[in-house]
């Protein structure tokens, strides 16, 4: 019975300790601003990291890896990357970004969501809602 509640406990340690943490494949990324900057040459360094900082906050990611994502990451391929065993879902984090892009910029992902909306696609979006606000 001990040996049971131990394996439970340490399968349950290493979930916490994987989703405290990027995949892999995002946290040894070198910085990607220049891919942001070259996707989006309209935008200013500080409305990419603004809304860099909204995805990572709401996938719990630490800020300083804010810049490890590309826009031509899929929102629900970070998703499942962080996300991979189908036996215990949870959508907090999309949970977390609807309502984040909600209240920041009044954007409802519902609305926008699709199977590959990219990081860059949302951001595309976001800088359409704040210049149709601006303009109004």
């Amino acid at each position: 019975m001990s040996i049971f509640v131990v394996l439970i406990l340490a399968a349950l340690a290493w979930a916490a300790f994987h989703g405290w943490q990027s995949p892999n494949a995002l946290r040894y990324r070198p910085c990607q601003g220049r891919a942001w900057r070259s996707t989006f040459p309209g935008a200013s360094r500080r409305e990419i990291r603004d809304f860099l900082s909204v995805f990572v906050s709401a996938f719990s990611f630490r800020e300083s890896e804010q810049l490890h994502f590309r826009p031509d990451d899929e929102v629900l391929g970070i998703y499942r990357a962080i996300n991979p065993t189908r036996w215990l879902p949870d959508a907090a984090e999309l949970e977390r970004l609807a309502r984040a892009l909600r209240d920041k910029y009044g954007l409802m992902l519902d609305d926008i969501s699709y199977e590959g909306l990219t990081l860059g696609g949302l951001f595309q979006r976001v800088h359409q809602a704040r210049g149709d606000s601006a303009a109004a």
